[in-house]
């Protein structure tokens, strides 16, 4: 079960901009996430490799953490993700994730969210 203080740590460094540091650090080698209903996927190589390969496509991407529920091993965070592409176009992302944790890191995650339109 993660302390407030651990859930905080991770929250910070999703925030600051090192996304694919936080899976590296906060997520056990099994870890899965799924987007909405899509099949999870596996493996948390399989999870940083995919996000520096998304954060490469953007020219930047700005957090907000809106809010945060600690239950146990089970916890929910509301982010807001504004990207922005090479182009100049933008797109938010609201979305809920579902993380269970597996003593202080997380092993399972879903994301709930509208699919994103960009501006």
């Amino acid at each position: 079960m993660p302390s407030r203080a651990r859930l905080d740590e991770f929250i910070a460094t999703v925030v600051s901009g090192d996304h694919a540091g936080a899976i590296e650090r906060y997520y056990t080698e099994d870890a899965t996430m799924q987007e909405n209903s899509a099949p999870p996927r596996v493996g948390r190589d399989v999870l940083v490799g995919q996000e520096r390969a998304t954060l490469e496509r953007v020219s930047s991407v700005v957090t907000t953490c809106v809010s945060s529920v600690l239950d146990g091993d089970r916890v929910a965070i509301h982010w807001i993700f504004d990207f922005t592409y090479p182009s100049g176009k933008t797109m938010r992302i609201d979305e809920v994730a579902m993380q269970e944790w597996r003593g202080d890191k997380i092993f399972r995650e879903r994301f709930f969210y509208e699919p994103p339109k960009r501006a």
